[in-house]
């Protein structure tokens, strides 16, 4: 199983608003990575209304969202993390 973080940008113009936390938020986004916690994440195009971030838990992805600067910096207008009953993949976790 793994956890879906869904944003909802506050924004039309979200790709022009966040210019000023941008460099922030991709090294934090980075930075998840690296720990192993976020494995796929980005915004969603035409339009640019909504992201999909993918976590290996619903405590990472929260613990994400509550400190990302785009949420801390009111892009965000709504955030959900969802489980994601995954079947099939690269990522998946074999059960011994």
């Amino acid at each position: 199983m793994h956890h879906l973080l869904f944003y909802t940008f506050a924004y039309t113009d979200h790709a022009v608003r966040r210019e000023p936390y941008r460099a922030d938020h991709l090294a934090f986004a980075q930075a998840a990575a690296e720990r192993g916690d976020l494995l796929l994440g980005g915004a969603l195009a035409d339009p640019i209304d909504r992201a999909v971030l993918l976590f290996k838990t619903a405590e990472a992805a929260a613990a994400f969202a509550e400190a990302d600067p785009y949420v801390l910096g009111g892009l965000v207008k709504s955030w959900e993390v969802r489980a994601w009953t995954t079947v099939v993949g690269a990522w998946m976790e074999r059960e011994a």
